[in-house]
């Protein structure tokens, strides 16, 4: 994550595609490989490295049920 890009919203290393978008994607069903044709620049591990930052970043969050 870095301020000056995408307003320090988590992005894939070297793009300007964001870890939301990667996910966003995915929970619309898209197939690993429709979102590599729909952005070329991404590789398979940097799809595995979203969900894992999702994972790792829900982990450390605290819900309150309601």
């Amino acid at each position: 994550m870095n301020p000056k890009i995408m307003g320090g919203r988590p992005v894939i290393r070297g793009t300007r595609i964001t870890v939301e978008l990667v996910l966003r994607k995915l929970g619309a069903d898209m197939m690993v490989q429709e979102i590599l044709a729909d952005h070329p620049t991404l590789e398979a591990d940097d799809i595995r490295a979203s969900r894992a930052f999702a994972a790792d970043y829900l982990a450390g969050e605290e819900f309150v049920d309601l």
